[in-house]
């Protein structure tokens, strides 16, 4: 007994190391989920809230009308360059000795011809869809790059790939970003051959949130005769591929973008 006492003390004063790793792996990993308040980021927040340890993101407090129990709030209006910068700052300060997992899911669109769009809303377009996501990624890779290991989900959109009259550059940012991922994953190897850091892009198709719920029925039925899955998609078809996405289960997908769309392209 005496011998086993002496082992377990040595054991405990020679190996701080692996029991704060253990510590940190007993603890719930740490979530970004970026315009969390509704839609896409809502559901997210909801799917992902009994597993991890949730920081959610909105331009304003007021915006949520739910929030998870137990989650870090981080309020920043992205299209203001300063908002964005401090609140990558206060990303890294509060968060960074555990941060997982990063959902930039943020976006916005104004749908009109490129030749009757005003600067102000294509600049909107840039900073939040695009710029945003970059200088988080940028925060992240940091973070993840210390703790050799994390996973980046951006939310791209179907437009990207093929195209929208009338989404000319929110269609620009959304491809956009999906060249980020792809980019950022082949960093992470380029960087450390035994990282475990893996970065993706979704790319939803039809899917009924406020974003969609203004676009004329004509629109709509145009659009649901394309899909063959001949309905719409839900904001949990996201969201379950996203809990998904995150876990090791998906530890061998990486670098790539995956659609939900039902079929439509």
């Amino acid at each position: 007994m005496q011998f086993l006492k002496v082992v377990c003390v040595n054991f405990i004063i020679l190996q701080p190391a692996y029991l704060l790793r253990l510590y940190i792996e007993m603890e719930k990993k740490k979530i970004l989920i970026t315009g969390a308040s509704k839609g896409l980021g809502l559901a997210i927040s909801k799917k992902l809230s009994s597993e991890y340890e949730l920081i959610l993101h909105a331009s304003k407090k007021e915006s949520f009308t739910h929030i998870e129990p137990g989650s870090h709030i981080l309020c920043a209006d992205f299209a203001d360059s300063q908002q964005l910068a401090d609140f990558c700052k206060k990303l890294k300060k509060e968060h960074g000795d555990s941060l997982y997992g990063v959902i930039n899911n943020a976006g916005l669109t104004y749908d009109k011809p490129l030749n009757f769009q005003p600067e102000r809303e294509i600049d909107a377009m840039l900073n939040v869809n695009l710029r945003a996501p970059i200088m988080i990624c940028k925060t992240a890779m940091k973070i993840f790059s210390l703790l050799n290991k994390g996973v980046i989900i951006n939310i791209s959109s179907v437009v990207g790939e093929s195209g929208n009259a009338f989404q000319s550059v929110y269609a620009a940012t959304k491809a956009g970003i999906v060249a980020l991922s792809r980019s950022l994953a082949q960093e992470a190897a380029a960087l450390n051959e035994s990282h475990h850091i893996r970065v993706l892009s979704v790319s939803p198709g039809f899917i009924e949130t406020d974003m969609t719920a203004g676009i004329p029925e004509q629109i709509k039925e145009k659009y649901l005769n394309l899909i063959p899955a001949k309905r719409f998609g839900n904001v949990d078809d996201v969201a379950d591929t996203i809990a998904f996405l995150l876990s090791d289960k998906a530890s061998y997908i990486n670098g790539t973008n995956i659609h939900i769309n039902g079929g439509l392209i």
